[in-house]
């Protein structure tokens, strides 16, 4: 049984971030990944400013600004006439501001800009397709993992990212999934000449139309003017896409032609879920990370973020020699400001008209140039990414 001294568990997102890092910081691992090859499915993500930052750190900046989309800024919008609520100023201005871009892509090419840079990095083997991790058990001296091919494998640590249904994670709590009580919807317009009419006018940008007991966001993903469309509403558990633009009926002109575009374009439905908070995440030689530490509702676009943030962080701490604790006293707080963000806004995105809509209306009209500073100009530690 071959000996590893850090393995990864998980090759999305964070798990990927995770061994790039540990290569800035000259420390070796091994990525294991349930699945048989590289998946290049998925819609859009937005990636802020705190994410980039790391990213280019990485080594990641130049390919991110040939391949990636950097929307001017963010609109929020009333679900009934389009009324502009609130405008969040981004390109330029947030890379002045924060160092970095806000940008937004395909997940799937946000997998393979990773996949590439840990090629580059640590080499062709690293990401070990088809070998998930079904158990592991951990004692003083090491990490003995079953994987899902039959084999064991020995490791010195385990960073457990792999997400929303992580095994790592039974390794602090045997919980459930919760269901928020919403469900989503999701595809991808395609661009160019086969784009639905009208939708390329102006600057790119990320819209966001809030309304009773649901939203929309669109946002474009390539040059080429692909757009990302997500509609998330109220349900008490995941159904099919059924009839989407008539869910959204007495909506802003805007977002029935994005939803009937999306409806012909071929939806993926899913209930959003997450899960109760861990007591903590980590023990002597094992710790999680991203949504397998901390899953979080997509209300905010920023889960991905905190996973590169959580991977840049745990790379650091064993880079310089430090232990699982240090990583989590550095995230917990910070996290959770985050996660009590989210947890608002599924309540202030989904308002029914009325006083408290109105308040709503209005803090979003009056809010200062550094109100998402907190958010984004987040700093990792010096250090931790070389």
């Amino acid at each position: 049984m071959t000996h590893h001294a850090t393995v990864v568990v998980g090759a999305g997102i964070a798990g990927l971030t995770t061994a790039l890092a540990l290569a800035h910081e000259g420390l070796p691992a091994t990525v294991l990944e349930r699945a048989g090859a590289p998946r290049d499915a998925g819609g859009g993500i937005q990636l802020p400013p705190n994410a980039v930052r790391v990213l280019q750190q990485l080594g990641l900046g130049r390919a991110l600004a040939e391949h990636a989309v950097r929307p001017v800024g963010v609109e929020v919008r009333r679900w009934s006439d389009g009324h502009l609520l609130g405008w969040t100023r981004l390109g330029a201005t947030a890379s002045f501001r924060y160092d970095a871009a806000y940008y937004t892509l395909t997940r799937a090419a946000l997998h393979r800009l990773l996949r590439t840079a840990v090629t580059e990095a640590c080499g062709a083997g690293t990401v070990r397709y088809g070998r998930g991790c079904e158990r592991l058990a951990e004692s003083a001296s090491g990490v003995t993992m079953r994987l899902s091919d039959g084999t064991y494998l020995d490791a010195g640590t385990v960073i457990g990212a792999d997400g929303l249904h992580s095994v790592v994670r039974r390794r602090f709590a045997d919980d459930a999934l919760r269901h928020s009580g919403y469900q989503v919807h999701r595809t991808v317009l395609p661009g160019g000449r086969g784009g639905p009419a009208g939708f390329r006018r102006g600057p790119a940008r990320v819209v966001v139309w809030l309304g009773p007991d649901r939203h929309c966001v669109s946002y474009p993903v390539d040059r080429d003017h692909s757009m990302n469309v997500v509609a998330v509403l109220r349900a008490p558990y995941a159904t099919g896409p059924g009839d989407l633009p008539g869910a959204f009926r007495g909506w802003h002109r805007d977002v029935l032609r994005l939803l009937e575009a999306a409806a012909g374009a071929g939806l993926r439905t899913w209930g959003l879920y997450d899960r109760p908070p861990l007591p903590r995440w980590h023990s002597a030689r094992v710790a999680v990370i991203g949504d397998a530490a901390h899953p979080m509702l997509p209300f905010l676009a920023q889960g991905a973020a905190l996973a590169v943030e959580d991977a840049a962080t745990i790379a650091g701490v064993l880079g310089r020699g430090g232990d699982l604790a240090s990583y989590e006293a550095m995230r917990r707080h910070r996290v959770f400001r985050v996660v009590g963000a989210v947890d608002a806004a599924r309540t202030t995105h989904h308002l029914a008209d009325g006083a408290r809509q109105r308040e709503r209306d209005l803090r979003l009209a009056a809010e200062p140039a550094d109100a998402r500073d907190w958010l984004f100009d987040h700093r990792i530690p010096a250090g931790a990414t070389r």
